[in-house]
């Protein structure tokens, strides 16, 4: 399980949630910030940071937001 970055980000991108992470696996995309799904240990540090609750997890995803996993992993992938 991970958690996902959604789309509040976009406009916001504080990134508090990067200094926090334990495992470094948020990173800076052009648009938003995404959480490598890969690597993530599901600690949840990044969610309690977030001033816009931009993070859920996996498994709280509607199926409108799944778009929000499917752009974290091919920006991973690509990389």
């Amino acid at each position: 399980m991970a958690f996902v970055i959604l789309d509040p980000c976009g406009p916001e991108k504080s990134a508090e949630c990067v200094s926090v992470c334990p495992v470094d696996c948020i990173e800076e995309g052009t648009d938003q910030f995404y959480i490598d799904p890969d690597v993530c240990i599901d600690c949840g540090a990044c969610v309690a940071v977030c001033p816009v609750d931009a993070i859920v997890e996996e498994y709280d995803l509607t199926p409108k937001q799944e778009i929000f996993l499917e752009k974290a992993e091919e920006f991973f992938a690509n990389k």
